[in-house]
């Protein structure tokens, strides 16, 4: 086991085991259905996708990075800037790229088709943010590959950038409500968990809003970005109504069917 694979699992499984707990102590919401049934589904999927990502695209980003950087391939790598100048941008960058991927994945229907799995989900909650079709995940890798490519993003940005994705994934996914004052003051910078249950509740128009995955520059910077929605956040409708039996957020192999059936 390499060194990055180590820093990745050992980041994940940190965060993973902090919001499970702290979700456990102060839940925010009451899943509609069964918490065992729900995390064996939704963690089936991610380990699935992993394997499937892996068989597909069997090179990592942060090995394209050095070999980027070895044959001076990519943007970055031909420009005399400073070290940590580069780190910078090529983590801005690939923050707003996440960014127009996931709206990209909203607006495109054969790529909501892939994404709604992840929408369907009728309670949010840690194993929410890893409850992705591996279809999506092999996409995405497939983007960020070209990104660092094409930029020559460095591989310490590419390390710290996926680690970060992880973690944020699993911060603002967590059924966790925050102290009002913290919540609202992390709110000039970060996604929240209450900015992101927004961005899954039933209604178009807040589905359609607040797609960072971190911080909230780019939903305010392109028009995206909702304080607020049309019911409280103890009480919003989370999840696609096209999906309401329990059959459907249970099964693996319903998850891994959904985009292929209407």
């Amino acid at each position: 086991m390499t060194n990055e694979t180590l820093w990745r699992l050992g980041a994940f499984l940190t965060i993973l085991a902090v919001m499970m707990i702290v979700e456990a102590m102060r839940p925010a919401r009451t899943s509609p259905v069964a918490a065992g049934k729900r995390w064996f589904a939704n963690f089936s999927l991610v380990v699935l996708a992993s394997v499937l990502a892996r068989l597909t695209i069997p090179i990592g980003l942060t090995s394209v990075a050095l070999y980027c950087q070895q044959h001076s391939i990519g943007l970055f790598n031909q420009l005399d800037l400073p070290f940590e100048l580069v780190i910078v941008i090529s983590l801005l960058l690939l923050d707003v790229v996440i960014y127009w991927q996931h709206r990209l994945f909203h607006k495109v229907p054969l790529l909501w088709r892939l994404h709604r799995v992840h929408h369907a989900d009728p309670h949010v909650d840690t194993s929410t943010g890893l409850r992705f079709h591996p279809i999506e995940i092999v996409l995405s890798i497939v983007i960020k590959l070209v990104i660092v490519a094409v930029f020559g993003v460095p591989a310490i940005a590419v390390l710290i950038f996926e680690i970060a994705l992880n973690g944020f994934a699993l911060f603002n996914h967590a059924n966790i409500s925050l102290p009002t004052k913290l919540e609202r003051a992390l709110r000039y910078v970060l996604i929240t968990q209450q900015l992101h249950r927004i961005h899954h509740s039933q209604i178009p128009a807040e589905t359609n809003s607040n797609f960072g995955f971190s911080v909230t520059w780019w939903d305010r910077l392109f028009g995206s970005y909702k304080t607020t929605a049309q019911q409280p956040d103890s009480q919003l409708t989370i999840g696609l109504k096209q999906y309401p039996t329990e059959k459907h957020h249970t099964s693996l192999i319903a998850l891994f069917l959904m985009p292929f059936k209407n």
